[in-house]
């Protein structure tokens, strides 16, 4: 089915299953760094879902199917249809990475060192290099005169890319094992950095990394079944 736009911030499906077979769970998202983040994981293990695309312009506020997943009012956000027909929501873009990886293998090591190097990756990306990655891009873009602001978040940016950088320099993935969720979570937001005021030009691994991820057929599906023709 093609893809269809939102409108007056309601939500439209994007996507559905071939006609006869019925979506796994209910998606909400955006074409956004975290918005990608949820179809491409779930394109990488084949997982049926039905894709919602919200308006941002109008704010989450103003949907009420996804409030009602989400009391936050954000994307990405899901719900899962159980076999006894159970829902389940999931909101958070990291909780959302956790709960499809364990739902089929694929996605994150049942070894215990790149099972713990995993999580790690992961929630570093949520808690550390997506907030500081979209308050660099935020204030760069609408209020570049506040310099403290600029300064701070952007050389936070910064700081994170080189991390990454560094650690893509040691192992082929971020778990130093296999592809994962954790490198989902950040490549989404890497692939951007350019909002944050960075080049990977300047990151070589990084680049090389992205380069290799963006060629994922799975990841092609996720992004494009995410997006209107508006991205950050």
């Amino acid at each position: 089915m093609a893809a269809m736009r939102c409108i007056s911030g309601r939500v439209r499906p994007l996507w559905e299953p071939e006609a006869g077979s019925q979506p796994m769970m209910d998606v909400f998202t955006s074409p956004t760094p975290n918005g990608i983040k949820v179809p491409i994981a779930l394109e990488e293990l084949g997982i049926a879902y039905r894709l919602h695309q919200v308006d941002l312009s109008r704010g989450g506020a103003s949907v009420p199917e996804l409030r009602a997943v989400n009391p936050n009012a954000k994307i990405p956000a899901i719900v899962d249809k159980l076999a006894d027909g159970q829902s389940v929501p999931v909101f958070e873009s990291g909780a959302i990475l956790l709960y499809i990886a364990g739902l089929k293998p694929g996605l994150i090591p049942t070894s215990a060192v790149a099972h713990a190097s995993t999580l790690s990756w992961l929630f570093l990306q949520v808690a550390g290099l997506g907030p500081n990655f979209g308050n660099a891009s935020y204030f760069l873009r609408n209020d570049p005169a506040n310099l403290v602001a600029v300064e701070r978040f952007h050389s936070e940016a910064r700081r994170h890319l080189a991390l990454l950088d560094h650690r893509l320099a040691e192992s082929e993935w971020l778990n130093g094992e296999d592809y994962s969720i954790a490198d989902i979570a950040h490549f989404s937001w890497v692939r951007s950095a350019s909002y944050a005021g960075l080049s990977l030009l300047d990151y070589r691994h990084a680049q090389e990394w992205t380069s290799r991820i963006e060629q994922r057929d799975a990841v092609r599906r996720g992004i494009e079944r995410c997006q209107t023709g508006n991205s950050i």
